[in-house]
């Protein structure tokens, strides 16, 4: 992409439609073990609007081309299996899944769920390359994320972040497993760990856990040649149509990509006056990196490279943004609590114990004051922006392009916080 196509602001392509480089007729071919072929035919679905005659505006995302497939035939028949909808639709089929790593079998089989929790969980970290990463997944959306100078200060980091939603996850590593590290892992419940390789001695720990799906991932070693990958994205419908898009790819990756926070509105320039520190600026490209793994509508704090508190799926940027700082409370004092007495919030019964917690937690702003604040989506309003503000995040991380860019940056200015465009939407559904 172009620099004046980068900077271009991104209110622009909300109103445009994206060319799709998809043709008009898709074919999908199934083999059984006799070689014989059963074909499923889709032909691409475009609409006359106002004289022009185009198919899906966009993607998820303004930058990822999509279309929408209508099923040609008949029904599909796999393994016995018959799919057939209402009135002889065309076939069910769900995406791809990850498939290049070498399953070590301590118990079951992986599952669905698994796969695409650790496919996530990649999603991220190949971003998260130059030092040692974990990223927790739990129902396709990070529990915790962290990055250290070591692999096992960056698992720590990140099942403190909420150990509560880590239990029965997917652990995620980009650096070989050590014993050491394995041995932590396997002192909470999980049901996948993965990782490039794994050292003497690291598999021994793991397998007294039972049940436990291991995987070894070798490419994990080069996962930054994963960063700009870009695959499709396949959606099947209740009539078995099929929405085909490219897969998502982040365009923020260096200081160099982050975009300065300015809007013109009614004749008048706004711009966030406040450089964030380099501090600030590892932090916002790690909570992107995060926030690209988050299901929409999403919210992120981030400090020192750890997530502090995780908002996913809310139909508002507001309450997401609520939820992402209850989150922060609640985990901080969860962790506190336990990590002093051994036991966890919703266990504990020594109300002594969680009233002094909860005072401290209170003082510290659940963690966020200094934090991050990252948004995969503009804010409309600055109600939403100052959420974070309010609790002494120091800058912000979002997409903009909404017609009110000016109120999130006039907050901004009120609060004397930084905030960086990224020019690029993340949603993900």
């Amino acid at each position: 992409m172009d620099e004046a196509t980068r900077k271009k602001p991104l209110s622009a392509a909300y109103r445009s439609i994206t060319d799709d480089p998809f043709p008009a007729r898709m074919e999908l071919s199934f083999y059984d073990e006799a070689g014989h072929r059963t074909a499923l035919v889709y032909e691409k679905v475009v609409w006359d609007v106002a004289g022009e005659r185009r198919g899906l505006r966009y993607g998820e995302n303004p930058d990822q081309p999509a279309a929408l497939y209508r099923p040609v035939g008949g029904n599909l028949a796999l393994g016995g299996a018959e799919f057939v909808l209402p009135e002889g639709g065309g076939p069910a089929l769900s995406g791809g899944l990850i498939a290049a790593a070498e399953l070590i079998q301590f118990g079951k089989h992986p599952g669905k769920t698994n796969l695409t929790d650790v496919d996530s969980a990649l999603g991220i970290l190949r971003y998260l390359s130059e030092s040692p990463a974990c990223a927790i997944m739990k129902h396709n959306n990070p529990s915790g994320v962290a990055r250290a100078a070591s692999l096992g200060e960056a698992y720590r980091r990140a099942y403190l972040a909420d150990r509560v939603a880590a239990f029965g996850g997917a652990v995620v590593l980009n650096r070989a497993l050590d014993a050491s590290t394995a041995r932590e892992v396997a002192a909470s419940y999980c049901e996948v760990v993965a990782a490039p390789e794994f050292e003497e001695g690291a598999l021994a720990e793991l397998s007294r856990k039972k049940n436990l799906r291991v995987m070894r991932i070798p490419e994990m070693a080069r996962l930054e040649r994963w960063a700009p990958a870009q695959g499709l994205d396949f959606r099947a419908l209740l009539d078995g149509s099929l929405v085909v898009q490219t897969s998502f790819v982040s365009r923020v990756l260096s200081p160099a990509d982050l975009l300065p926070a300015e809007c013109s509105h009614e004749g008048r320039m706004y711009r966030v006056t406040r450089e964030p520190t380099v501090a600030e600026v590892a932090d916002m490209l790690f909570g992107w990196a995060v926030e690209t793994a988050v299901t929409s509508n999403s919210v992120v704090y981030v400090r020192d490279g750890v997530t502090v508190g995780v908002g996913a799926g809310q139909q508002d940027r507001v309450g997401v943004a609520e939820l992402a700082r209850d989150k922060a409370y609640r985990k901080l004092e969860d962790r506190l609590l336990w990590e002093r007495t051994g036991t966890g919030w919703n266990e504990s019964s020594d109300e002594g114990a969680k009233a002094a917690v909860r005072e401290e937690v209170a003082a510290l702003k659940g963690g966020l004051r200094g934090a991050v604040m990252v948004s995969d989506a503009f804010f409309p309003f600055r109600d939403g922006i100052e959420v974070g503000l309010r609790e002494g995040v120091t800058a912000v991380l979002q997409p903009g392009g909404s017609l009110r860019d000016f109120e999130s940056i006039e907050a901004c200015e009120a609060y004397g916080a930084a905030m960086k465009f990224t020019g690029q939407r993340c949603f993900r559904h």
